[in-house]
């Protein structure tokens, strides 16, 4: 259904993995060009070579590495995408309207690893997820159990893709984000 609307214009693929690679392949059907943005220095550490072979062979699929957006300019919709290659530091600026974010299942978590409770994949456990020995373990000072999306630390959230159990889609994380802000109240008016 996207790529109805996207129609025969520029578009952005962020991410670096099959699912990116799936995606721009398929929007590139109907696409003016796609744009790959992805950090690392190549797809062949994340996609599978078949993936790449097909990007490869598209005339209109453009694979900048080392590349991150760097500006989202419009009012009521997007219009123009700034983005920069951090070995370089050149920057590109294009008029484009349609954005497709594909950056996979791996949580940037290790920063958090001894403060918060994460999974053995790396996702934040939060709420019935987290164990009375995980609670002990960090030393959880409340009576009460942990709220729904509360982590081992007190007061501390955690909604969306990175937390443990998520369903990975935008809208599920929109309304853990609003669900995050009842229990907020709660807690300040403990």
């Amino acid at each position: 259904m996207e790529r109805q609307l996207c129609g025969a214009d520029e578009l952005i693929v962020v991410g670096g993995g099959n699912s990116a690679g799936q995606a721009a392949v398929f929007l590139a059907q109907t696409a003016k060009q796609v744009y790959i943005l992805v950090r690392s220095a190549s797809l062949a550490t994340s996609m599978s070579r078949y993936l790449i072979r097909r990007i490869e062979e598209s005339t209109n699929i453009i694979v900048r590495p080392h590349t991150e957006i760097i500006t989202l300019e419009g009012n009521h919709q997007l219009n123009s995408v700034r983005w920069r290659n951090n070995q370089s530091g050149e920057t590109e600026n294009h008029n484009i309207k349609h954005i497709f974010i594909m950056t996979g299942a791996d949580p940037n978590t290790a920063w958090l690893n001894g403060c918060l409770v994460l999974d053995a994949k790396g996702f934040i456990n939060t709420g019935p997820d987290l164990s009375p020995e995980n609670l002990r373990a960090t030393g959880w000072s409340l009576k009460r159990q942990p709220y729904l999306l509360e982590t081992s630390l007190p007061g501390v959230f955690a909604a969306g893709d990175v937390r443990g159990g998520s369903i990975k889609r935008v809208a599920s994380a929109v309304g853990e984000g609003s669900t995050v802000i009842s229990f907020v109240h709660k807690i300040i008016q403990e």
